[in-house]
């Protein structure tokens, strides 16, 4: 058990540390299309369509780094003054009972919306966009199962500290 946590809360951090260097890249692009507008009155759907896509990507796929380094939103004022095993057992019926339910019922209902968008190869509606919206797309439910991952293995971790 402990090994299969560790080892999913591995990929996620290396996952969320790929992700972090999209937002250089980011803040780069949004520099060059404000320098090329207001400078240059050049614009580009393109390049503003490609910050969404990166902001997209950052928020969906760093979720589960988030809730792997406990930066997500809680009510801290209780859980703060809990003890360790108190902690774990709110962490593991969180997962059990609202993550995991969560993150399936996403996957589940992205499914088709997904699929969709891949039988059509759906790309953008603006005429110089970017072709890739159904890999826009495609992060809804890789995003969830992240985050279901990581609630497994958080969820596991604190199986282990109440069993102690």
């Amino acid at each position: 058990m402990k090994k299969l946590c560790g080892g999913i809360s591995t990929f996620n951090e290396r996952v969320g540390t790929l992700v972090a260097w999209l937002l250089p890249i980011m803040a780069l692009i949004t520099f060059s299309v404000a320098v090329l507008r207001y400078g240059f009155n050049f614009g580009s759907i393109a390049m503003q369509e490609s910050i969404t896509y990166l902001h997209a990507s950052v928020f969906m796929l760093a979720g589960a780094y988030t809730l792997k380094h406990n930066e997500h939103v809680r009510v801290d004022i209780i859980y703060q003054g809990m003890s360790r095993k108190n902690q774990a057992r709110v962490n593991f019926f969180g997962c059990i009972l609202l993550v995991l339910p969560f993150t399936g019922f996403i996957v589940w209902t992205s499914f088709d919306y997904v699929i969709n968008s891949w039988k059509l190869m759906e790309g953008s509606r603006e005429a110089g966009g970017l072709p890739f919206v159904f890999i826009l797309k495609t992060l809804i439910p890789a995003m969830a199962m992240l985050l279901f991952l990581q609630a497994v293995a958080m969820g596991g971790q604190a199986w282990l500290v109440m069993r102690e």
